[in-house]
């Protein structure tokens, strides 16, 4: 039966790019989660009989909002839910299945790389028919939604075992449960040389892939370990947990320290690799050598060619613009178009949709091309495997002879956790209201010529997202950005960007953290970061 539950509205249940992100607690209290599933099924209109696609990156309290969604999809008129069994369903693959199948759109339950448990975050984003991230006009709707709604529609149906695969029905929806790396696994054997990887691991090719107890385990355990024949045992933390083993699932040089230390230790496997929580971002270390995912962006567009969904060429890239501008040597000398894009995928999707790109990155961590409209971190990895078994060449080497052509982009982040909202949102209101002053100013050997508030007008749509992160860019070639990050669920992240060019191959080997001191220190200064903030240090550097 289908019932009519009498609600109020919660505050706060506004969606970014990234969905809704709360902690855990927010979401236990009774009616939230239905509140805001609710007020997405009201923004989606003409959805009665249409599929939806569901499922989660398995951190605490996944199983019992999949219950939730289950049944509300029913009382909301769906003709078919697809569910990934056991609610384990990665952010890439939910973007398959629904551009697969034909989906209206999908419900991904993750709140990313953030820390999982019942102290941690969970999050509820909706996917769009193309299999990409709502643009804001449907979150928008979908956040009036949440400030007027006055009841929710539930069944009263059992809980469903969700482990098991098969149809049945829930009301007169059609409940189809099934195995999501299936499809997934399908689709990557087609853009990549399977067989030119397999013999690669034949040779005595070593790997080791922290699936960080996350969601991706079972993806690259089907895949790198059964379809191309790695080793048992290269997959590790690969069975996907509640709490993420109390890891936190951020696949950076921070929370990923284990596997850099053995990526730098005399007896490191060829190559190092590691997933987020939801399987979308991507870390990749050869031996003795860290790939940035500036950099990693790079090297794939310049070799996409290798393997076999690229071999005929690539459109165009993109790059988020904090991500240094490496990928923009690499297009300017293929002749093609590198757009620079506000951080968020749903820009990415739009240049995917009108064919205008084919590979996609941010530095995040976040890599993809036009196969889904998700970043994509096994697929990324897969890439680079294929890259390697085509040059057999270590991943140091490659990346050296990429910086002798290309030149080298000296990069780093220095992000700057849990301050004061207020705090944060004042330093970035000087900085902006001191830009039109700065440009000229000399500040020991860096002088700078253009400073501005980024602002980005979509080719596609032709519409304008302002306010993206203020720019200084300095007569060397150097650049400094600030940023608020949307992407936490306490206080306000501020993340400054800093990157240098040196197209000498003699000065292309020192550590970036020393080349890039003087501009640090600068970014600091310049942002009055310790007197507004109190902070001396970052949270986290990558």
């Amino acid at each position: 039966m289908i019932l009519t539950v009498p609600t109020r509205p919660f505050d706060g249940q506004k969606p970014g790019t990234s969905g809704l992100r709360k902690k855990v607690a927010e979401f236990r209290q009774p009616h939230y989660v239905e509140n805001f599933i609710q007020a997405v099924f009201a923004s989606l209109p003409d959805h009665d009989g249409e599929t939806l696609v569901l499922g989660g990156d398995g951190r605490f309290y996944n199983r019992e909002v999949v219950q939730i969604a289950i049944r509300m999809a029913a009382a909301n008129g769906f003709g078919r839910l697809l569910l990934a069994r056991g609610g384990l369903l990665s952010t890439p693959a939910a973007s398959l299945l629904i551009r697969k199948y034909g989906a209206f759109g999908g419900i991904v339950l993750s709140a990313s790389h953030n820390p999982g448990g019942p102290n941690g975050d969970f999050g509820i984003k909706f996917n769009v028919a193309n299999g990409g991230p709502a643009p804001e006009a449907v979150t928008e709707r979908i956040y009036a939604e949440t400030r007027k709604l006055s009841h929710f529609l539930i069944t009263d149906t059992p809980d469903v075992d969700i482990d098991r695969l098969g149809k049945s029905t829930v009301e007169s929806m059609t409940l189809e449960i099934i195995d999501p790396v299936a499809d997934y696994r399908e689709l990557m054997a087609k853009l990549f040389d399977f067989g030119a990887i397999a013999d690669l691991f034949r040779s005595g090719f070593s790997m080791r892939f922290d699936a960080m107890n996350a969601v991706t385990g079972p993806y690259a355990t089907t895949i790198l370990e059964g379809s191309l024949g790695a080793p048992k045992g290269t997959v590790v933390n690969g069975i996907p947990l509640p709490d993420f083993g109390g890891l936190h699932p951020d696949p950076n040089l921070v929370h990923a320290r284990e596997l850099y230390e053995l990526m730098m230790s005399p007896g490191a496997p060829d190559l190092g690799c590691a997933s987020d929580g939801d399987g979308d971002r991507n870390l990749i270390i050869g031996r003795g050598q860290f790939v940035t995912p500036s950099d990693s962006l790079a090297v794939l567009a310049a070799n996409a060619h290798l393997a076999p969904a690229y071999r005929s060429g690539i459109s165009g890239l993109a790059r988020s613009m904090p991500t240094s501008s490496a990928a923009d040597k690499v297009a300017e000398a293929m002749r093609l178009k590198c757009y620079e894009t506000p951080t968020g995928w749903k820009f990415f999707a739009n240049l995917l949709d009108a064919g205008l790109i084919t590979l996609c990155g941010e530095e995040s961590a976040g890599t993809g091309s036009n196969h889904v409209r998700e970043k994509d971190g096994l697929w990324a990895v897969l890439l680079w495997l294929n890259i390697l078994a085509v040059r057999r060449q270590p991943v140091k080497d490659i990346i050296r002879e990429h910086w002798r052509k290309y030149g080298r982009h000296y990069y780093t982040r220095h992000d700057y956790e849990g301050l004061k909202s207020q705090a944060a949102a004042d330093l970035m209101d000087s900085l902006r209201d001191r830009l039109p002053q700065l440009s000229g100013k000399k500040f020991g050997r860096e002088i700078i010529v253009r400073a501005d508030d980024f602002a980005y007008q979509d080719p596609v749509d032709g519409s304008i997202a302002a306010h993206q992160g203020l720019r200084l860019f300095f007569e060397s070639g150097a650049r400094i950005v600030y940023r608020l990050s949307g992407t936490g669920t306490e206080g306000a992240t501020l993340r400054i960007y800093i990157e240098c060019y040196e197209p000498d191959p003699a000065r292309q080997a020192r550590e970036p953290q020393e080349v890039l001191r003087p501009l640090v220190e600068l970014s600091r200064s310049l942002a009055e970061l310790e007197r507004r903030t109190g902070r001396q240090e970052p949270s986290v550097v990558t």
